[in-house]
């Protein structure tokens, strides 16, 4: 895993991976200009597609610019860390996949953008017959650049129960081709070629485009839809139609309380509760919410041809604030808090338990440390450290480790977003917009290596990348200090 990693983070030293061999990438565009040109792209479509999201952009940017007038210390902050200027690009987008040949080939066209996955996710637990990674930049450099990533779900056929429409399902997904012929073609000279020159990266961009493309006509009658529909709504979504649609994207907040309750004033409806951890000063992972999903006019093929009318609930907007990514410790702390309060009051689709469920949860996180310090000495996060300007004006011998370094005033710490997804926070998301009322349950099984063998290749462990950031960070100040400690 920790080969893998280092491989992902051969594009910071203008290095691209491609099968295997470090191939240099002069000549070609950066993954990261691909990235961000790909990200843009989508965001118009979007906006076009779901004129709502481009209201909800319009808040986000509101609030946003509304907290850090009223928060210059934050700003200030942001600002010393190259942080701010993510803040108004910050976005994520989730599709789902349908096959193994699907997944893989993703991962290949993601890998010329600089994306790659991390993380394995099993929604089965929390009732969606999916499990998934999040294909993204690695790397501190690249992040910076532009920090897109896709939440990328593959549908769990061997969920479905009755034997008869997992055949149906398996026979009209292996007919389908998501991909156009030029994407995978450009695919394959990047491979190739070690990278793509602009015109090349251009038409890359257009085509991969066209995969996450609304179709609104469908693949299947209107009775193998509802048929599909009725065994799970995301299983109607992903069999059902040409391509895996965008189903959302995600702008990133400041304040996600503010913008749930703004979102009726802009004609936009809220889902009940915000996913996640309760609000706190010291934000932790992930919070999100979301508007509720269009009912969207679609056409479904019928027995004489001809195309039949219906609708179909899929595509909303999303809204994320992301806090500080945890160790193991303040992961295991966090999830056994979450279950805690859900064992109280667990969320209705609803909503309408919402403010017994946000009183649970607020409680329950009540023995979750609530300032940096008490989150850095207990080992819950993960901070990156700087010299403070005592600390490069040292001189003299400096001894000691980082918390004496702190004490002494020579180093401060700030802490390192979080830049991945929690499975029960998904899964919530999924099941408001999808319209579900009744839960549905599956057994538990994750499958890792199963997921990892059609990926084709293995996902790269978050806690090892967030670690590998702080201790980058701790070794810089030691050399620094160590240095003017030499030349004293």
């Amino acid at each position: 895993m920790r080969q893998a990693l280092e491989q992902a983070l051969l594009c910071e030293k203008g290095m691209n991976l491609f099968q295997g061999r470090a191939i240099v990438t002069a000549p070609h565009v950066s993954p990261d200009d691909i990235r961000h040109a790909f990200s843009a792209a989508m965001s118009d479509m979007y906006r076009t597609e779901v004129p709502a999201y481009g209201t909800l952009m319009e808040l986000v940017s509101d609030i946003n610019a509304e907290t850090l007038a009223a928060d210059p210390s934050l700003h200030e902050r942001l600002d010393e860390t190259d942080s701010l200027a993510r803040i108004s690009e910050e976005r994520h987008g989730a599709i789902r996949l349908g096959t193994a040949a699907e997944l893989a080939t993703m991962r290949r066209i993601f890998a010329v953008m600089g994306m790659y996955p991390v993380g394995y996710y099993d929604l089965s637990t929390a009732g969606v017959p999916v499990h998934s990674t999040a294909f993204r930049p690695v790397g501190e450099a690249a992040l910076k650049r532009n920090p897109f990533r896709v939440f990328t779900s593959l549908l769990r056929l061997d969920l479905i129960a009755d034997e008869t429409l997992r055949a149906e399902a398996e026979a009209v997904l292996a007919k389908r081709q998501i991909f156009t012929d030029s994407a995978v073609a450009l695919t394959e000279k990047a491979e190739r070629d070690g990278g793509l020159a602009q015109d090349d990266a251009d038409r890359f961009v257009s085509e991969v485009l066209e995969t996450f493309r609304w179709h609104d006509r469908a693949n299947v009658g209107a009775d193998l839809y509802h048929r599909l529909h009725d065994a799970h709504r995301l299983i109607a979504d992903v069999v059902s139609f040409k391509g895996p649609h965008i189903n959302h994207l995600t702008p990133r907040t400041l304040d996600i309380d503010l913008v749930q309750a703004r979102m009726p004033e802009r004609g936009i409806v809220p889902k009940a509760v915000v996913e996640g951890p309760p609000t706190r000063k010291c934000p932790i992972l992930l919070r999100q919410t979301s508007f509720k999903a269009l009912e969207e006019p679609v056409s479904f093929l019928g027995a004489d041809g001809s195309w039949q009318p219906g609708s179909h609930t899929a595509r909303f907007g999303e809204i994320e604030q992301r806090g500080i990514a945890l160790t193991p410790k303040g992961r295991a702390l966090y999830d056994m808090l979450l279950d805690a309060s859900r064992a109280i009051v667990r969320p209705a689709a609803d909503g309408s338990n919402a403010a017994d469920y946000e009183l649970a949860l607020a409680k329950a996180f009540e023995t979750f440390p609530d300032d940096w310090e008490a989150i850095r000495a207990e080992g819950l996060g993960y901070f990156s450290y700087s010299l403070t300007a005592k600390g490069r004006a040292a001189h003299g011998e400096i001894s000691g480790d980082i918390d004496t370094w702190i004490a002494d005033g020579l180093v401060q710490f700030d802490p390192i977003v979080y830049e991945d997804f929690l499975p029960v926070s998904a899964a919530g998301i999924f099941q408001s917009n999808l319209g579900d009322n009744a839960q549905h349950e599956f057994a538990a099984s994750p499958n890792q290596r199963h997921f990892e063998a059609d990926l084709g290749a293995g996902v790269l462990n978050e806690f090892d990348h967030y670690a590998g950031i702080e201790q980058a960070s701790i070794d810089a100040c030691r050399r620094v200090l160590t240095m003017a400690d030499a030349a004293e």
